[in-house]
């Protein structure tokens, strides 16, 4: 059997005009999980990530830490498969209409906006946002020019496909990607629904690391958003 480990990128920078960049802690999230391996020695024969600065910058700093402990780091390969959905998209082209006619899209809408606090706003904005990506989701709603969520996880699946048809015997591969693929390679594991999908999706941690493994057509999950790298309550976040 061979090893897939799948990690979300660190914290973003939520509520900045540009989200795709990791925060400090982000940084401090990614720095620790590659001291973390690096002390235990475990080895990779390949690395990927996906094209989002968050993901990439996740990758690369994890791979600094790890490397300066003397032991190899793999090339980074770029996988697009590993894209997150285009949820802030997603939210643009449907919350207007959403605002005119549903009165909970529009009294969660104002609660964010008259939200005077960075975590008054997060918890507005996850509760809007999870409302409006679920009914994407569930096909209540539709995005012009937008990937689906069937089409997303299509792509998903496919770059699972790819590394298992590449995966030698006894191969350990990461992938540096976002909440949403993780949720389908969940998924891929343990045929869970969309909507399940989705609800795995946002249990995610910022840092976290999935484990599965692998061989031909067989794809198990062995653990779940793990964390033992981040020891303290001031190191987890959700976004």
């Amino acid at each position: 059997m061979s090893t897939l480990f799948v990690i979300r990128h660190g914290q973003a920078s939520f509520l900045e005009q540009n989200y795709d960049k990791l925060s400090a802690l982000g940084e401090t999230q990614a720095r620790l999980l590659g001291e973390y391996w690096a002390k235990r020695r475990v080895i990779f024969d390949r690395v990927l990530s996906g094209p989002r600065t968050r993901q990439r910058e996740t990758a690369r700093i994890t791979g600094e830490a790890y490397k300066a402990s003397g032991i190899p780091w793999p090339a980074v390969e770029m996988a697009p498969e590993f894209d997150e959905y285009h949820g802030d998209t997603v939210l643009d082209a449907a919350l207007p209409g959403l605002v005119e006619r549903d009165p909970q899209v529009r009294d969660l809408q104002d609660v964010f906006l008259k939200s005077s606090t960075p975590a008054e706003k997060h918890r507005a904005f996850q509760r809007l946002f999870e409302i409006v990506i679920g009914r994407w989701v569930a096909g209540e709603i539709q995005a012009e020019n937008v990937e689906s969520w069937a089409d997303f996880s299509a792509r998903v699946n496919r770059g699972l496909s790819q590394i298992a048809a590449n995966g030698g015997q006894g191969q350990q591969v990461a992938v540096f990607t976002s909440g949403g693929p993780i949720g389908v390679t969940m998924q891929r594991a343990l045929h869970l629904s969309a909507e399940d999908t989705l609800r795995v999706a946002w249990m995610v941690r910022n840092g976290a690391c999935s484990e599965f493994l692998f061989s031909g057509e067989r794809f198990t999950l062995s653990s779940f958003n793990a964390f033992p790298h981040l020891d303290g309550a001031s190191l987890l976040t959700y976004r």
